[in-house]
């Protein structure tokens, strides 16, 4: 059995080690190829998680109105978080802002699912199109208050 699939750290620190000393004929190629090619996808995963929890937020926060006086700080501050974070992916990576537009209306749709069944308001409160653009969804000062 590989060192890779039995210990991964130890394997991590040996390959980053053969690599230093140019050792290339050492390196275990096939899985390293295959952990890069991973790091991409989950950085993707990463931002669409976080793209998801801010749209849950945001929609909590304009469409929620039983719970909005008790959870309107929360709320608040999971948007700045969120908003936050996905910025800070972005200027790490920016060739990842295709691909924030490109998931946005299917992480709107699955947030949508998620708020409904939360707070246990049917479908239909929540609009069928995004309550905002990409761009307003990351912007520090909007909230969608009062929809």
């Amino acid at each position: 059995m590989a060192l890779y699939e039995t210990d991964y750290n130890q394997w991590v620190e040996i390959t980053l080690k053969q690599l230093q000393e140019q050792n290339f004929e050492a390196v275990d190629w096939e899985n390293l190829i295959e952990e890069v090619a991973d790091l991409s996808r989950r950085e993707k995963r990463k931002l669409e998680n976080l793209l998801n929890r801010l749209l849950e937020h945001l929609l909590k926060l304009g469409y929620w109105v039983v719970e909005r006086d008790n959870n309107d700080g929360h709320w608040r501050s999971e948007i700045r978080n969120f908003r936050k974070q996905i910025k800070r992916e972005l200027k790490a990576s920016p060739s990842l802002k295709p691909y924030l537009l490109e998931i946005f209306d299917e992480c709107y749709q699955d947030a949508r699912e998620i708020v409904a069944d939360r707070s246990k308001l049917p479908i239909e409160t929540f609009p069928i199109q995004a309550i905002a653009s990409v761009e307003k969804c990351l912007d520090e000062t909007w909230f969608p208050l009062g929809q």
